[in-house]
């Protein structure tokens, strides 16, 4: 496995990248720590939903009709009390 530091990865990404996709592992260091480790995906030959990690949904879209607000909501009001940084 390769490794390199942060300021080498951030000034030849592209070569690096080239290096992951050919299915190379790169260890990612801070100074002499290593912090990340790149590497090509896990070689799962389906979709998240083929693997059971997903499942698809059922919603008939073409009938969906939202249910309607019991009030007006005052969305500028809203985002001006929740902003940390007022005018």
């Amino acid at each position: 496995m390769k490794a390199v530091t942060i300021s080498d990865l951030k000034a030849h990404l592209s070569r690096y990248l080239r290096m992951v996709r050919r299915g190379e592992r790169i260890a990612v260091l801070d100074r002499t720590e290593a912090i990340a480790e790149l590497g090509p995906p896990p070689a799962a030959g389906g979709s998240p939903a083929r693997e059971g990690r997903l499942a698809l949904g059922s919603q008939d879209w073409a009938t969906f009709k939202p249910t309607p607000l019991p009030r007006a909501v005052p969305i500028q009001q809203l985002l001006a009390e929740t902003r940390e940084d007022t005018l």
